[in-house]
């Protein structure tokens, strides 16, 4: 069945979901962020969590060879985090405020939640790669509020 990809992806607009910055760094070089909104959970034991990356990506490369990354969800707050991010060529973590994890990828301090990921396996699907990680150390923030993606612009909870 065929169709029409704009219709498909405003329906795909309807899922409300929340955003995350992968960050990823090989031997060698500075470390890498990306921003997401296809991060979910697989598994609780062994624990596993997905994201998925899309093959035009100017970050391909590295995901591609990378043995681990880090998925940093964010808060509310990191509104220019996720902006500066998610634009191709941009993808440094210059200025922002991050530690290096046990995985040695970067994590970013003020993130409400982090799971540290060794590259457990990628999958192909159609135009993206499924990235699942195999979660070997996660914190989270005791409060705060996520920053929420729907219907291509971020939304705040209500309340």
């Amino acid at each position: 069945m065929s169709h029409d990809p704009r219709a498909f992806r405003n329906a795909l607009g309807w899922f409300t979901t929340g955003v995350a910055v992968v960050t990823a760094q090989l031997e060698g070089e500075e470390p890498i962020g990306i921003t997401v909104n296809s991060f979910s959970s697989v598994s609780l034991d062994p624990a596993l969590v997905l994201w998925c990356l899309d093959k035009g990506s100017d970050t391909l490369p590295v995901f591609e060879k990378c043995s681990c990354f880090t998925v940093n969800v964010l808060g509310e707050d990191q509104k220019d985090v996720s902006n500066t991010l998610a634009r191709a060529g941009h993808h440094q973590l210059d200025g922002m405020n991050v530690a290096k994890g046990v995985n040695g990828c970067a994590k970013l301090e003020e993130a409400l939640a982090v799971f540290e990921c060794e590259v457990h396996a990628r999958h192909d699907a159609g135009d993206h790669i499924i990235l699942v990680g195999a979660v070997k150390a996660f914190s989270s923030a005791e409060e705060g509020r996520p920053l929420l993606y729907h219907r291509g612009g971020y939304q705040a909870l209500a309340g």
